[in-house]
């Protein structure tokens, strides 16, 4: 049975991709308050997306269902997980870290410079962990990069900062090798 994905989160997808999980996608329409509709409210009691069913087990909140997903089927597809405590130590660490700048970036200019330095701050850390691994948590690809992609590829392509990446070696090596990714290239033709 395929899992069902309420809204389309890039980050779940990719997961669901990387483990070869079957899904499907399930709009909810906001605009007319389907998320606020009793019978999503039963799935979701905020009303918010993203929210999946996993047969009869549904669950909210996309950094809890990437772990789901990723500890269920941990023996199937990609490895997301690491390998020992310490490699999930770190991919839990860089899973919380978040590009807050970009979540509703400000209009006003002051603003904007504001958060762009903080963005900076950000990616200065990303440079220096990244001159000591290939990706976030290790050498291996984990759940710490797949969340921050479609974040990433917001700053690259719609907020129009990828110099911000570019300028940074190591992070824009670790942004290429993740953005070629199958997953990544399936689940952005969505």
């Amino acid at each position: 049975m395929a899992a069902k994905v309420y809204a389309s989160p890039k980050h779940v997808l990719i997961c669901l991709v990387e483990k070869s999980i079957e899904f499907e996608t399930v709009q909810v329409d906001l605009l007319k308050g389907k998320n606020r509709s009793t019978e999503f409210l039963k799935l979701q009691p905020f009303g918010e997306l993203p929210v999946v069913q996993d047969g009869d087990f549904t669950l909210f909140e996309s950094r809890a269902i990437i772990r789901y997903y990723a500890e269920k089927y941990k023996h199937q597809g990609t490895e997301l997980l690491g390998k020992n405590i310490e490699e999930r130590g770190l991919i839990v660490q860089w899973i919380e870290v978040i590009f807050h700048p970009l979540l509703g970036l400000p209009q006003n200019e002051k603003a904007i410079a504001e958060s762009e330095a903080k963005l900076i701050k950000v990616l200065d850390v990303y440079e220096e962990r990244l001159s000591r691994s290939r990706y976030l948590a290790g050498e291996e690809f984990s759940l710490a990069d797949l969340s921050h992609i479609p974040f990433t590829h917001l700053l690259v392509t719609k907020v129009g900062k990828e110099q911000l990446i570019r300028e940074r070696k190591h992070v824009s090596a670790w942004w290429d090798a993740i953005s070629s990714r199958p997953s990544w290239r399936k689940v952005s033709q969505l």
